[in-house]
């Protein structure tokens, strides 16, 4: 039987007796990180990594039971030796490392390679078996530099600053909110936040990650620099009260779907930004590389494209889905153009 093993609750390690990032309630859930669809209300005990304590019991509640490890720390179940490794993705989020007579499997969770200021850097870990997510696996994802991309953020900015529309730029509440908010230059006009993402920055604040300063949303000033201001707002949140604006706003999304042509339109917004706090196709086929993975299970979106690039280098690839997992967007099959833009990317 293999060490881990998918299950209707989740990710199994039937010889530790717990679960990783379990989709159901469980007796024991071992949490890669805070996101909602890794953590699940009601389970008996939990474990995760101390940075991401913060926001964990925010969401699960103070009466929740949560044992931390500190990231390289390791706790025994039941003869199985389990550790966490930072994933780069969020504050808090952890690779856990699961190791029984000498077998050692790595589960990525969500996870970026590209370092920034807001969490602890991603780390390879060596192992024999990856579990790996591919939420963006598909060829057509490589990321832009994140540098570019906050140049256009401000450039978005200046320009709406000029036909005098604030600024709305939609980015998830925890993490991308963060991350955006970390780059933006507080020069450029006044920055407002959303109360969900003014909470999650306290978390970050308390590891010791500074933000430019920042107003809330009943601040009264916003009657008079709205037409200057930046705006971060969870998606799909509307403007609960009197609205100063007038229909003078632009609005964007900061996603790595941005990337798609159609990113933009689905998300009914005027210009998109591609960031995102995953690792895309090319940086998943380096990070095998470095954990010096023989078998790769795949969790999340584009699984058969990855599959099928793994095992043309060889390397024993299968499935893992998950019962939470839904299907990616579908993409069309690249042009020429895009083949020829992908033929250098082997070693990235």
């Amino acid at each position: 039987m293999p060490l881990l093993r998918m299950t209707a609750a989740g990710l199994y390690c039937e010889a530790g007796g717990f679960h990783i990032d379990p989709c159901g309630a469980v007796a024991n859930a071992v949490i890669t990180h805070g996101h909602a669809d890794h953590l699940t209300k009601g389970c008996r005990r939990y474990l995760t990594a101390k940075p991401g304590l913060g926001i964990v019991q925010s969401r699960l509640g103070p009466r929740a039971a949560i044992t931390t490890l500190n990231y390289g720390e390791a706790l025994n179940f039941c003869g199985v030796r389990v550790s966490f490794h930072p994933a780069g993705h969020i504050q808090g989020s952890a690779q856990i490392r699961v190791e029984h007579q000498g077998e050692v499997w790595v589960v990525t969770g969500d996870y970026k390679t590209t370092a920034e200021a807001t969490c602890t850097p991603f780390e390879p870990v060596r192992c024999q078996t990856l579990i790996t997510e591919s939420t963006f696996g598909h060829p057509i994802f490589r990321w832009p530099e994140p540098a570019s991309v906050v140049a256009q953020i401000h450039d978005w900015w200046r320009e709406n600053q000029t036909y005098g529309k604030a600024s709305f730029l939609y980015v998830y509440a925890l993490g991308k909110a963060q991350r955006v908010l970390s780059n933006l230059d507080p020069q450029v006009g006044p920055i407002y936040v959303h109360p969900q993402m003014s909470e999650m920055n306290a978390f970050y604040q308390a590891e010791g990650v500074t933000f430019p300063e920042t107003r809330e949303l009943r601040d009264p000033r916003l009657e008079a620099d709205w037409s200057q201001a930046l705006f971060l707002l969870p998606p799909m949140s509307r403007w609960q009260q009197p609205c100063p604006f007038h229909g003078n706003y632009s609005t964007a999304f900061v996603s790595g779907w941005m990337l798609l042509p159609e990113g933009a339109r689905r998300r009914r917004v005027t210009t998109g930004f591609a960031l995102s706090d995953h690792a895309d196709h090319y940086e998943i086929l380096q990070t095998v590389r470095d954990t010096g993975a023989e078998r790769v299970g795949v969790m999340h979106g584009y699984i058969e494209v990855l599959i099928a690039t793994l095992q043309e280098q060889g390397l024993d690839a299968f499935s893992l889905r998950s019962p939470r997992c839904q299907a990616p967007p579908t993409i069309s099959v690249p042009t020429a153009t895009q083949l020829e833009l992908f033929a250098d990317d082997t070693n990235r």
